[in-house]
């Protein structure tokens, strides 16, 4: 009699356990997100709950989801943004010295077009 309540007492622990373990396996994608400081929190949470009633189906989805976005890099795609911004910088640069090394060509270019002798009109020209 003794070993029919405890094999009864084991099954109820056992199925308890799975079932909180279960629980708490599908809130590791939330848990993620929080540490994370993800902004999307709340759905993994409740994408979590619903991942219980489609068998899991879903769960390796909310994982993926959950470890996509860090607070310090975003979504970790790129740095589209702060890229272009360099790189604006960096054209405007160009820009500024494209420029200038224009007018220092059209500066050396103007004495020759008053007229001043350059090197091949001091040279005989052979035919």
């Amino acid at each position: 009699m003794f070993l029919d309540y405890f094999a009864l007492g084991v099954l109820f622990f056992v199925i308890i356990f799975i079932f909180y373990g279960i629980i708490a396996i599908h809130d590791i994608p939330y848990e993620i997100a929080k540490k994370r400081n993800h902004p999307q929190q709340d759905a993994l949470h409740i994408a979590g709950w619903v991942s219980l009633f489609t068998l899991h189906a879903i769960w390796p989805f909310l994982w993926i989801w959950a470890t996509l976005y860090r607070e310090d890099r975003g979504w970790g795609f790129s740095d589209s943004r702060k890229r272009e911004l360099i790189l604006e910088g960096e054209v405007k640069e160009l820009i500024q010295h494209v420029s200038v090394l224009n007018e220092r060509l059209t500066a050396l270019e103007q004495p020759v077009a008053v007229g001043q002798p350059t090197q091949s009109d001091d040279k005989p020209q052979e035919a």
